[in-house]
């Protein structure tokens, strides 16, 4: 038997906004709030299911100093180009990590500075 990624959680000084943000790019929904501020956001078929979903926990200021976890996104309905201009148009920023400019992805950072980065392969839609 071995375990299964079931659940991220991600640090946040707004829940609400990040969480919102992230359902919008990956085509998630809210599945619940907590009492302390935090919220989960996951695809319909909700926890347990094949995706982890991503929980984004209230804190008043985020660990400094850089990050040992992003997440890594593909498209699913279009290229990478017009998955990039479109993750831009949402509010994502580019990031430098020192990346040669040679990589086949795009390193981005959401709302809140976290990185992440923008495959080149198409996956399918869970």
């Amino acid at each position: 038997m071995a375990c299964r990624l079931s659940e991220i959680v991600v640090d946040s000084r707004d829940p609400e906004a990040l969480a919102s943000w992230w359902a919008e790019v990956l085509g998630y929904r809210v599945l619940g709030r907590d009492e302390d501020g935090a919220v989960e956001v996951g695809p319909e078929a909700g926890s347990g299911g094949a995706a982890p979903t991503l929980v984004f926990a209230p804190v008043d200021r985020p660990s400094p100093g850089k990050p040992r976890l992003h997440l890594d996104v593909n498209a699913t309905d279009r290229d990478q180009d017009a998955e990039l201009g479109r993750l831009l148009a949402l509010g994502a920023t580019r990031a430098d990590v020192g990346q040669s400019g040679d990589e086949s992805w795009h390193v981005l950072a959401d709302p809140e500075g976290n990185p992440f980065c923008l495959l080149r392969t198409r996956l399918d839609p869970l």
